[in-house]
């Protein structure tokens, strides 16, 4: 084996490093750089402005409503039906226990028997000139008090069976088989199939309403027309406001009773105009509401108040303007995040 002289060797050794050095070099120099991270596909939603007329807060009511009681004290014999349950004008919904009604109406059709004999009696005797026209008299008037007091048993008789007053849904029951009830008590309630838009306004806002007049409203996520039938022609002493009762007009399918509407009135001054986003947008952060902005190519997070929803999209009463670039369906998107927007389906 030939050995090298120090020299030698460490003249190989240095040839050897810068070999080595100029190859990492070279692969360095060749090699494509690391790729950056892409920014995130997001999707753009319609910040849409408010309407500029003006609305008032409504309710949606039954135009038929009644309360079912009765002026008898007695016990629920039965009782035909259940909440929710579609009724027929006169149908027979509850039924009271009656026997001491009954017993009254039998003793007065007992009673009115004896006065008519006794006053074909007396009106024969009259004609013959055995009885005085003040017996006649008197027999005519117990014989009538008789016919009143069955007609009172009969009248009585009938608030022992409660019927529908009119085609409709029973809305609440409030009694059961076996109740004792008195007179006056609330047994069920009944609503009839047309609704209405109630409304209290202010002068301002009923301004220029007249009977009659036809109204745009919106409950939910519909919309609907209702026709003006009362309007209060004066304030209330205490609120200083007038209420209005508008039939809605056209099918009511999908609308209930008791939903919260709002009305649109034509002569009241215009709302604000304010941003509505769709509930997809809207992310939650505990007891922080808020949605993603793009902002140059990032997301920012912006915490906003929203106001009442109107199906599903909700007015933004501050943290938002009207057509600022609001990201749909953020999901596990972070504030800062770069982003790429689009407005695609």
């Amino acid at each position: 084996m030939m050995r090298l002289s120090p020299l030698k060797l460490a003249l190989a050794v240095a040839a050897l490093a810068a070999a080595l050095d100029g190859a990492a070099t070279a692969r360095s120099e060749g090699a494509p750089a690391a790729p950056a991270t892409a920014p995130i596909q997001v999707r753009l939603v319609d910040v849409a402005p408010g309407e500029a007329a003006g609305w008032a807060a409504a309710s949606l009511a039954s135009a038929q409503h009644a309360t079912l009681s009765t002026r008898l004290s007695a016990t629920v014999r039965a009782v035909a039906v259940e909440e929710g349950a579609r009724v027929k004008q006169g149908e027979l919904l509850i039924r009271l226990s009656d026997d001491d009604v009954r017993a009254q109406l039998s003793a007065a059709q007992t009673a009115l028997a004896s006065a008519a004999a006794h006053e074909r009696r007396i009106r024969e005797l009259a004609a013959q000139r055995a009885a005085t026209p003040s017996e006649l008299e008197q027999a005519e008037a117990q014989r009538a008090q008789a016919q009143a007091a069955v007609a009172g048993a009969k009248a009585s008789l009938a608030y022992a069976e409660l019927r529908a007053p009119f085609s409709g849904t029973v809305q609440a029951k409030r009694v059961n088989a076996g109740d004792l009830v008195g007179p006056g008590q609330p047994l069920l309630d009944v609503q009839g199939a047309g609704l209405e838009v109630q409304a209290s306004l202010s002068e301002a806002e009923a301004s220029g309403l007249r009977l009659g007049q036809r109204l745009r409203f919106q409950a939910g996520d519909r919309r609907g027309e209702a026709e003006i039938t009362a309007l209060t022609p004066g304030g209330d002493p205490l609120s200083h406001r007038r209420f209005l009762r508008g039939r809605v007009l056209g099918g009511a399918q999908g609308l209930r009773s008791g939903t919260f509407a709002r009305l649109e009135l034509p002569g009241a001054p215009a709302a604000p105009r304010q941003a509505w986003v769709p509930r997809s947008a809207i992310v939650e952060r505990g007891d922080l509401t808020g949605v993603f902005v793009a902002v140059q190519g990032q997301a920012q997070l912006r915490w906003i108040s929203l106001g009442e929803p109107a199906g599903d999209r909700f007015p933004v009463r501050a943290g938002l303007r009207p057509g600022e670039a609001v990201i749909d369906a953020p999901g596990a998107l972070r504030d800062g995040e770069a982003v790429e927007v689009s407005r695609g389906p």
